[in-house]
């Protein structure tokens, strides 16, 4: 009888809610010096007593058993218990310290890890600060706004056993931050590899920011009715690519009616596409179109289906019979139910647009894990079908993607990674992000404005925000050139410039040329902690390297005059600094110029008669010199001549 007693007793305690929200939990950090909200669930309309450092409030959850309270302010310190009560549960946190909390967001530069980084051994090795703490959000794309997380999240002190697999740029940050701010530090890791911006802004946010209205609309029926969802997106997508130059209105390649132009037997063991051995794929990046026939009887196309396609690097677009069922994103294996009468007795064609934009590509899983999958338990291998593929017009754009996709949807990374937070109160957040959206940097200026006052309608009016310069990347430039990457670092300059409460950290000097995903995250980290002390604490010295102000005729030459300078200005390795050049109206005017030092000026000597542009570090990975005494380069930037 007792054991029965002890287990229901058990069993109601395991039903009771959890009364706190996970975030709230031993070794947490919360914000010093401003009302510190709490949130949970209790039973509906029961009363919560919540208690912190001897300060209590009290609140009422509502039908929905929802509550939040805020505690009053308190100064950096603890370590603390943080205890919350409703009728007779009790949820006691040990160990919580008051001190700064900084959100690290962004994609795989923000999330390369600790073991990435340089010399990473010995900074595993001396990582033991328990005044720093770790909290790393679980990667997940949804297509709505959550309240919890995806899977379960842990604070962890800075220890050699806890740091490895942590942001090293949110670490580094941190630890130099601490040497000149003497809090403790909590640090939010919130970052997805490859993700594009337009993943990370919430719904709202991102209506106002271009025309995202239709694919936000196919997201929210995604939400409920995914079936349905798929084949309105499968219809977007075809009116896009029937709207490309070069693509005839006839073109339609998912249709079983398409034309047999073009297309030609793909290996039969698939795989890279790049290492087929066919002229022209060898380092293709793109989009490349795939198609199979299967052939079903009355009974087989009757029966309920799901169509698996294994890996597809690394996005794909599906038709079943000209119907869209289905695009993901990355290395899981497809599995696309099909809805009811979809199949039919006969041919059947499948078709597969797979979008690959580095490396490796196309239908790249295992033979068995392509096929068709009845109700009955029957498998039907697509590869025995046999696979043709076709190439696309020269100079095809990115088309339109999934909203549903992780990294690379419309809300997904907010509403699974960021709406979770809720109203945490932080500092500070950091944003290291940009690499998967060079291609249409003209949109990624409203895009940031857009994120920053989406962070600030969240989390508090004026967040400051720290955004990461992407790094150089790729072969030194010999001539001028158009740069994509260099067009989304002047959005990122002007954006963070416009702001008081946002900082940028230049890091055109700390890249590799042949890894996009650059080790030296210690610099990286400083210089963000330089940024944080000018914008955050208020120091008055220069943020982050010398900042061009304004550019000038002066007979037959051009000066550019420069602020926020550390110990004047130096050119590294010659008498005068590389990277500049002058630039007329028209594309391909850009000429590189004779640079030499004049106090806090550069003077700029070329053909200076048509010169309306001044360019500085304008290619992906460039040649660039300049820097201030402090050691901080000067960042890529274009400005007018008047």
């Amino acid at each position: 009888m007792l054991l029965a007693l002890a287990g229901n007793a058990l069993s109601a305690r395991a039903a009771d809610p959890p009364l706190l929200h996970p975030l709230f939990q031993d070794h947490a950090v919360v914000q010093r010096d401003r009302p510190i909200p709490v949130w949970g669930q209790a039973a509906p309309g029961a009363r919560v007593q919540v208690e912190l450092a001897g300060r209590r409030v009290e609140t009422q959850a509502g039908d929905d058993g929802r509550w939040q309270a805020r505690l009053p302010a308190l100064e950096a310190g603890g370590p603390h218990e943080l205890i919350a009560r409703s009728g007779g549960q009790t949820r006691r946190v040990a160990d919580v310290l008051v001190g700064d909390v900084w959100l690290c967001s962004g994609q795989s530069n923000m999330e390369l890890q600790v073991h990435r980084s340089l010399n990473a051994r010995a900074e595993i090795a001396g990582a033991d600060n328990d005044r720093i703490r770790l909290l790393r959000v679980p990667q997940a794309g949804m297509p709505a706004p959550r309240r919890d997380f995806a899977g379960p999240v842990r604070w962890q002190p800075a220890t050699p056993a806890n740091v490895p697999e942590f942001s090293a740029a949110c670490y580094y940050f941190a630890r130099e931050l601490q040497k000149d701010v003497d809090v403790p530090m909590g640090l939010i890791n919130a970052s997805l590899g490859g993700s594009r911006i337009e993943a990370w802004l919430s719904a709202g946010a991102l209506r106002g920011a271009g025309d995202y209205g239709d694919a936000l609309d196919v997201l929210a029926q995604y939400a409920h009715a995914p079936q349905a969802a798929s084949a309105r997106w499968g219809e977007l997508w075809d009116a896009w690519w029937n709207a490309q130059p070069g693509v005839a209105a006839s073109d339609r390649p998912w249709l079983p009616q398409a034309a047999a132009a073009g297309w030609r037997a793909a290996p039969p063991q698939l795989g890279n596409y790049q290492a087929w051995g066919v002229p022209g794929l060898e380092h293709f990046t793109g989009m490349l179109w795939y198609r199979a026939k299967l052939r079903l009887s009355a009974v087989q196309a009757a029966q309920g289906a799901t169509l698996a396609l294994g890996n597809v690097d690394e996005i794909d677009q599906t038709w079943v019979n000209g119907r869209g069922v289905g695009s993901s994103y990355g290395g899981d294996a497809r599995a696309y139910p099909l809805p009811a009468g979809l199949l039919r007795e006969g041919d059947n064609l499948i078709v597969v647009n797979a979008l690959n934009t580095y490396l490796d590509g196309g239908l790249v899983g295992p033979k068995d894990t392509r096929a068709l999958l009845l109700a009955d338990g029957t498998r039907i291998a697509l590869d025995d079908a046999g696979w043709e593929y076709r190439t696309v017009p020269p100079g095809m754009a990115t088309p339109p993607l999934a909203p549903w996709l992780s990294a690379s949807g419309k809300t997904t990374l907010y509403n699974g990674m960021v709406a979770p937070l809720g109203q945490y109160a932080l500092r500070g957040a950091l944003w290291y992000q940009g690499e998967s959206n060079t291609g249409e940097a003209a949109a990624y200026p409203g895009l940031l404005r857009a994120y920053r006052s989406d962070l600030r309608a969240q989390f508090g009016a004026g967040l400051p925000l720290l955004v990461v310069q992407l790094a150089n990347y790729g072969a030194a430039p010999t001539r001028p050139q158009e740069s994509g990457s260099a067009q989304l670092r002047q959005a990122q300059r002007m954006v963070a410039a416009e702001d008081g409460r946002s900082g940028l950290a230049v890091a055109i000097d700390i890249g590799e040329r042949g890894d996009i995903h650059p080790a030296n995250k210690q610099e990286l980290g400083r210089r963000l902690a330089r940024a944080a002390r000018h914008v955050v604490y208020g120091e008055r010295l220069p943020a982050s390297g010398p900042v061009p102000l304004a550019a000038r005729r002066e007979g037959d030459a051009v000066a550019v005059r420069f602020g926020d300078i550390g110990d004047g200005l130096v050119a590294y390795g010659g008498d005068g600094p590389l990277g500049f050049e002058l630039c007329g109206d028209a594309t391909g005017s850009c000429r590189y110029a004779d640079a030499r030092i004049r106090g806090d000026e550069v003077l700029l000597r070329a053909d200076v008669s048509a010169a309306t542009r001044v360019r500085y570090g304008w290619a992906d990975s460039p040649v660039v010199t300049l820097y201030d005494g402090a050691g901080l380069p000067a960042g890529p930037f274009e400005i007018r001549i008047p």
